[in-house]
């Protein structure tokens, strides 16, 4: 099985992910507008506004991002009693897989970050915003609330904006409780004390954030690990992944180990929230079973994913599923979709009038026989889906040998079939989610099958759908080919 599809398992795994959030949330606005003159009063632009909108910023942008990628958050965090803040509230309602701990402090003023645009690009921000610690008694609230959901979670992600929630004593208190429970410690770090964050699992410093906690050069690979392993001894931390930019990132881990991943993004049009993506996104792997550098490598991704996009953005699970498969086939273009944007493509096509149609299978080694199936698969539909098996579900319906071929090399040929309209990749032994999802009004499966032996048929029929048995091509099989190829 290939790096990347690996990865691809693991971004499954995420699916429900519990984890703990804790942190300053606050409320970023938006302000859209255009530009085509200068002020008479200062050298300045006037921006005639033409809309706003409103998202969850800070450590409310991580959560956004753990729902993303497939998880169950649970949210810990302050805010005022004012608009904004019911505001805050209100979006995090919206997230039904969110759970909530939400304190009002009164006199505190919720956080608001107010960004305005011109033609995709950012002019200004203007902040209004609290950076007091909190009182002896909502920080106990705080820290009463995060001690009872320990025991749920599979770690805790600290996002640190300075904004006061996490002011001393509260940061070493979290580490010290959640250490105690078992829980791994993620904290995407502020300001240059370090040490608040002993104990904790792994810091995702930027590179700036970085020098000015150490007072080292980072301008080199390095001067970063030589930076990021002064952190580790002096702060007594697990381990330090660096954001670089441009440059990717650096994993330097309390053993020595250290890795440097590239930069994925391809293009560049916005850098804010990207490392609450990566610290996200890293923390729900680590709560799932993943290892450290398979989470630092799926925060890589999605980062570069993030920084494509315009706003605080968040990268979904099926986005960096795409991304893992594009790298896979060396940047082709490929018909490959995950599940979500299948069914927006299948409802498209149903719009126009389209029958679609599905089939699926291993399709590993593709021969003439799999190539005939799909052919009279399209004759008998408009739009042909392929539900493609995944490698892990190959190697436990054909053995340890199998796959062959990778996912993404299996999707690539069966994408560059003109008769295949839409490849998706489906982890389960069987395609009857994929079937009850996408709701074919045609399916398709080889003659060996009876149509009491169709998985999905009775489904398909059920609502009015036809099941169509292909003939096959004597003596062909992906099996029979590999004992050739083996026999010799």
């Amino acid at each position: 099985m290939s790096e990347n599809s690996v990865l691809v398992e693991r971004l499954a795994g995420m699916k429900g992910a519990r984890v703990l959030c804790i942190g300053d949330v606050m409320l970023d606005r938006f302000v859209y507008g255009t530009v085509d003159r200068i002020s008479p009063e200062a050298p300045i632009p006037v921006v005639r506004i033409e809309r706003e909108s409103a998202m969850l910023g800070g450590a409310g942008n991580v959560v956004r991002n753990l729902v993303a990628v497939g998880g169950n958050p649970a949210f810990v965090s302050v805010i005022g009693d004012d608009v904004a803040g019911r505001e805050v509230t209100r979006l995090v309602g919206e997230h039904g897989e969110i759970d909530p701990c939400l304190v009002v402090e009164p006199g505190r003023q919720t956080t608001i970050k107010t960004r305005f645009f011109a033609s995709s690009q950012q002019l200004l921000r203007a902040d209004r915003e609290t950076n007091a610690p909190l009182s002896d008694e909502i920080r106990d609230q705080v820290l009463t609330r995060a001690e009872r959901l320990l025991p749920e979670v599979g770690a805790l992600v600290i996002s640190d904006y300075g904004k006061g929630v996490l002011a001393s004593p509260v940061t070493p208190e979290l580490i010290r409780r959640a250490r105690a429970a078992g829980r791994p410690v993620v904290v995407d770090p502020k300001g240059i004390d370090y040490a608040i964050y002993r104990g904790a699992s792994v810091l995702t410093p930027n590179r700036k954030e970085l020098h000015e906690a150490t007072k080292m050069a980072v301008d080199s690979d390095e001067a970063i690990v030589a930076a990021a392993r002064h952190l580790i001894a002096t702060c007594g931390v697990g381990a330090v992944l660096v954001t670089r930019s441009q440059d990717g990132m650096t994993l330097v881990e309390e053993s020595g180990t250290v890795h440097h991943l590239p930069a994925e993004a391809r293009e560049v049009y916005d850098v804010s929230g990207a490392g609450d993506t990566v610290v996200a996104t890293l923390t729900a792997a680590i709560a799932s079973g993943a290892t450290l550098l398979e989470g630092a490598r799926l925060a890589n991704v999605a980062a570069g994913i993030v920084v494509a996009k315009v706003g605080t953005a968040v990268a979904f699970a099926n986005e960096i599923v795409s991304a893992l498969h594009h790298d896979d086939l060396w940047g082709a273009e490929t018909k490959v979709v995950g599940v979500d944007e299948a069914l927006d493509v299948v409802g498209r096509w149903r719009r126009k009038g389209l029958a679609v149609g599905f089939t699926n299978g291993c399709f590993d080694l593709l021969h003439p026989g799999h190539v005939s199936i799909l052919a009279q698969a399209k004759a008998a539909c408009d739009r042909l889906v392929v539900g493609l098996n995944s490698d892990a579900s190959v190697g436990r319906l054909k053995g340890p040998t199998r796959p062959v071929q990778s996912e993404a090399a299996r999707a690539t040929v069966l994408a560059s079939l003109a008769s295949v309209d839409l490849v998706v990749i489906f982890g389960e032994d069987t395609p009857l989610a994929l079937i009850e999802t996408l709701r074919p009004e045609v399916l398709i499966k080889g003659a060996d099958y009876s149509l009491d032996t169709v998985v999905g048929a009775d489904l398909v029929q059920g609502w009015g759908g036809q099941v169509v048995l292909a003939a096959l091509v004597e003596g062909q099989s992906t099996t029979n080919t590999i004992r050739k190829l083996t026999a010799g």
